[in-house]
């Protein structure tokens, strides 16, 4: 397991990725592909869904030593903190054609959730909790070096 990521990731590193649409009198429709076509950088290893979240509840409250994740507001609207162990930016998804792509080493929480929110996850890596740093102040420990 490496932790370079976390003393190297940076909130700037961190982008909104807005997808293609294609849209007709049906309907519009927005795509991620594995592969060369993917506008992620890597190809797709696990995806989940987050619903139901309560409007005062937070999610997230997690980095990752190697994994990167994508997230998108299909329906509704929240908002995702990074913070990089120097910086905090945050970000408002509200659109389901445009997602914010998270590096290795940032730490994210989603909070703020409209009713009906619904927040897709494609993330680079199947689930392995070696991968996940869940304490903020270990999250410090390993940003040490930016501040």
């Amino acid at each position: 397991m490496s932790i370079n990521a976390h003393t190297s990731a940076s909130t700037g590193d961190c982008r909104i990725v807005s997808l293609e649409r294609f849209g007709d009198l049906a309907g519009t429709l927005s795509v991620v592909e594995n592969g060369s076509a993917s506008p992620l950088g890597y190809d797709v290893r696990r995806v989940y869904y987050l619903f139901d979240v309560p409007a005062q509840a937070s999610r997230g409250g997690h980095s990752h030593h190697e994994q990167s994740e994508f997230l998108v507001a299909v329906s509704g609207s929240f908002d995702v903190t990074l913070d990089d162990g120097a910086t905090q930016t945050v970000h408002r998804l509200n659109r389901p054609d445009r997602g914010l792509l998270i590096k290795p080493g940032i730490w994210r929480t989603i909070d703020n959730f409209s009713a009906g929110a619904v927040c897709l996850v494609l993330s680079s890596g199947v689930y392995d909790e070696s991968d996940y740093v869940r304490s903020y102040d270990e999250f410090m420990t390993l940003s040490a070096g930016k501040r």
